[in-house]
């Protein structure tokens, strides 16, 4: 009985059938990441603004990671690889959040003035921080609501505030050394008066302006009420 016919190889495509044979099964990669950019840290700051909004308009509970994936253009899978959790993520937000606020306050330069002129400036910024920030005003109500449970679980924010309330104490000492302003004031409680008037401004306008039929949101309306919060500050302060 006849063999097969044989089929001849050129040595070209003999080379190649070798290779192809000889090769050893590729080792099985370990899951990736997928992503959408080479750049993770522009990846990750996109993720946090986005989250800010959908935290501070929901709450933790009310928020959803898929939202924020979308919205993003990622992934659950890559949210989850870069915070951890969906908690994680929210302090992740908090921590940015608290960050920003602390940057901008360090460029006010307040050492280089007069110490009445430091206070009403910081006072200033701090209306003014608060009412173009209203995301960061809900962010502190919703962790207020948990009772500050994820911020405790922050050793970063805790470091962030350290600085502000010593800048704020060394004005107030200056303004006290310098016989302006009067003595025994606690530079925490004065902080928290600031926050308390600033805040209130921002988080209380809607319900305020509804129940005393007030415009609270035009230029004069608001120009008005800085000019108020840092007249109460200087002068609760003032010797």
């Amino acid at each position: 009985m006849a063999g097969a016919p044989q089929v001849r190889y050129s040595a070209a495509a003999m080379n190649q059938l070798v290779q192809k044979t000889s090769r050893r099964p590729a080792a099985r990669k370990a899951p990736t990441v997928p992503t959408r950019t080479n750049d993770p840290e522009r990846t990750m700051a996109n993720i946090l603004d986005v989250a800010t909004r959908e935290f501070a308009d929901k709450g933790l509970a009310g928020a959803r990671i898929d939202a924020i994936a979308d919205a993003t253009r990622s992934s659950k899978r890559m949210i989850y690889y870069y915070f951890g959790s969906k908690e994680g993520l929210y302090v992740a937000v908090l921590e940015e959040a608290y960050r920003r606020m602390r940057a901008i306050e360090a460029e006010l330069h307040l050492d280089d003035l007069p110490p009445e002129d430091a206070l009403r400036k910081l006072v200033g910024h701090t209306v003014d921080y608060q009412l173009a920030h209203p995301d960061f005003i809900r962010l502190v109500m919703t962790e207020n609501i948990h009772r500050g449970e994820y911020l405790a679980q922050s050793k970063t924010i805790k470091r962030l505030n350290v600085p502000a309330i010593e800048g704020l104490r060394r004005v107030y000492e200056r303004g006290v050394a310098a016989g302006v302003f009067r003595s025994g004031i606690d530079a925490v409680d004065l902080h928290m008066s600031i926050s308390a008037l600033s805040v209130f401004n921002v988080a209380n306008r809607h319900t305020f302006a509804l129940i005393f039929q007030r415009d609270l949101e035009s230029s004069a309306a608001l120009i008005a009420r800085r000019d108020s919060i840092i007249e109460m500050i200087v002068r609760f302060v003032r010797r």
